[in-house]
């Protein structure tokens, strides 16, 4: 675990330095005073600064008990279903469970364009969520597809960009729902020739690209 040092004129300016210089809440560090610090005589004489080391308290796991065993359960019987020969494996992580299958060669569990993966993970929502008061987020990737989208689509983005400033010509991608929008969206937002804009209606919608004039 990480641990880091810090100074101040007093003990609690040396925590207020370390929250502002880490961009941590004080709550979530665990501190050790190595030196108090002292103002020393008339404040002028023998002072010395106040030293802590901090280290980042773990974060509790917030996922409701019985909440991972049941999405695993329910993923793997519809895996069994299906008749995939997959494995499902999980982490959690600040009330988001995450469940990863692992063996799906052929892509079938992802579907076109993440469609089936995307499907699976609204259904397991639906039933672990069902009937418990604090909900929980469920991600479900198969074959690390949802990075392999988030690269494609950013560099697909990047690319109609550049043909947009080229040609002084608004670009349009296909349809795509909110979350693949969100990342052409993002992989544009630092260029300061282009705006983007979300056009269309229902979940799947067009991302404009538009070079400045």
């Amino acid at each position: 675990m990480a641990t880091y040092e810090f100074e101040g004129k007093t003990t609690q300016e040396a925590i207020e330095n370390a929250s502002k210089a880490l961009n941590i809440p004080v709550e979530e560090l665990d501190v050790d005073i190595i030196e108090p610090g002292s103002s020393g005589i008339f404040g002028l004489v023998g002072s010395k600064k106040a030293k802590i080391r901090v280290t980042i308290k773990d974060k509790e796991d917030k996922t409701p008990e019985g909440a991972v065993q049941k999405a695993k359960e329910a993923l793997e019987t519809i895996i069994s279903l299906i008749q995939v020969d997959a494995t499902v494996k999980c982490e959690t992580n600040d009330n988001t469970i995450s469940l990863k299958i692992e063996g799906d060669r052929s892509g079938l569990l992802i579907g076109k364009k993440g469609r089936t993966l995307d499907a699976l993970q609204f259904i397991i929502n639906k039933i672990v969520n069902k009937g418990i008061d604090k909900k929980v987020r469920i991600i479900i990737d198969s074959e690390n597809y949802r990075k392999r989208r988030i690269e494609a689509l950013t560099q697909l983005a990047l690319k109609m960009g550049e043909k947009a400033k080229k040609t002084k010509k608004i670009m349009m991608t296909t349809p795509l729902n909110s979350r693949d929008r969100r990342i052409v969206h993002l992989a544009l937002k630092d260029d300061n020739r282009l705006d983007t804009k979300s056009k269309g209606k229902g979940p799947l919608k067009k991302v404009m690209i538009i070079p400045h004039k």
